[in-house]
């Protein structure tokens, strides 16, 4: 009999992708684990009930993830990155020249799980000297550390489970005082088509604590409702205004070599659909 997955993110509907083989299945200390093959996605990591990535798209969010807020910021050193367990965020980070990322993961399992079954996604990264990985609530740790950070990436799971408080205006604030100057934050904003309030809440939490908030987009084809948003919040609102002659060259200059993410992606990510346009203050 075929096994499939059902992923319960959505009351009004479900996905289901066929497990041909299921590698993994256990009950972490904070959340339900599945790690499945697909003859269509590769391998699959799901976490209560939810898909948070796959080997064969994880490059398209990854990416969009990491490369958009440090080739804006044009001059990134320390980077924070909080949640992002399968290191497919942390490797694209590294791939900048930075010189030190704090990586904030509450479960440690989904690190090692994703090392041992999920490596073409996560590379070597947490083997990379400028790595400082931390085991810790990545809200504790915002409202506690006394670091500084040019960037901060929250890639989180959607706000349910140990997620949740990662979208909170507290934490936002938090995040805020944690950056230098011009420094820019980014999050997971969920698909706006099917989670229109978490994306209008996300955005005006933000608003509490940045003088410039916006979102970009990319479609990532496991999750349901077409384009991914990633929140994006800076007190600089130059750093969404840089044009795409000079996005290529500090593209160029890091040597990043995107399957998805370039120039004219990146400029053109910043652009929204009428119908979020319609929601929101700023649009």
């Amino acid at each position: 009999m075929t096994a499939w997955y059902k992923e319960t993110l959505h009351a009004e509907i479900e996905q289901h992708i066929r497990m041909d083989r299921v590698l993994l299945s256990e009950r972490t200390g904070h959340q339900d684990l599945v790690i499945f093959e697909n003859p269509l996605f590769g391998r699959v990591l799901a976490l209560d009930g939810a898909i948070q990535t796959t080997t064969r798209d994880e490059f398209i969010y990854h990416e969009m993830m990491a490369h958009v807020p440090i080739i804006a910021h044009g001059r990134a050193k320390r980077v924070l990155l909080i949640g992002g367990g399968d290191g497919g965020a942390l490797r694209r980070v590294l791939e900048h020249p930075v010189d030190q990322v704090v990586m904030v993961e509450i479960d440690r399992s989904v690190v090692d799980l994703s090392r041992q079954w999920l490596d073409s996604i996560c590379g070597t990264a947490f083997d990379d000297p400028r790595l400082d990985l931390v085991i810790a609530d990545g809200c504790a740790y915002v409202a506690e550390t006394d670091k500084r950070f040019d960037v901060i990436i929250v890639d989180s799971t959607d706000p349910i489970g140990p997620g949740a408080v990662l979208f909170t205006a507290e934490f936002y604030a938090d995040c805020k005082r944690c950056l230098t100057p011009g420094g820019v934050m980014v999050n997971q904003s969920g698909t706006p088509f099917f989670q229109e309030q978490e994306f209008i809440d996300v955005q005006a939490r933000l608003r509490r604590s940045f003088a410039d908030v916006w979102a970009y987009a990319a479609a990532v084809p496991a999750y349901v409702g077409g384009q991914m948003a990633f929140g994006w919040a800076t007190d600089d609102p130059s750093l969404r205004q840089v044009d795409t002659a000079e996005i290529g060259r500090r593209i160029d200059a890091a040597g990043i070599q995107g399957r998805y993410y370039g120039a004219d992606i990146h400029v053109g990510s910043y652009a929204r659909p009428g119908f979020l346009r319609s929601l929101l203050p700023t649009g």
